[in-house]
């Protein structure tokens, strides 16, 4: 199962790739791919993983990095 967000207004290379590695350790997620040029980030995870959990953690995590950022679940 995956999980895509929209990052909305995201515009620097070195928090994406921050983004990206701090929520592949988010418990649940297997594998996590952040793109500057599209601002969308893609989690793939585990099968009854908790995604309101998940989906909390994302926020915080890219609020840590980019404040500005508008998180848009897909």
């Amino acid at each position: 199962m995956s999980k895509l967000f929209i990052l909305e207004d995201l515009d620097c290379a070195h928090c994406a790739e921050k983004i990206e590695q701090e929520t592949a350790k988010i418990t649940g997620v297997l594998k996590s791919k952040c793109t500057l040029l599209t601002q969308k980030l893609k989690l793939d995870l585990e099968e009854g993983a908790d995604e309101l959990a998940i989906v909390k953690e994302v926020k915080s995590i890219v609020a840590k990095f980019e404040p500005d950022v508008t998180v848009i679940e897909k």
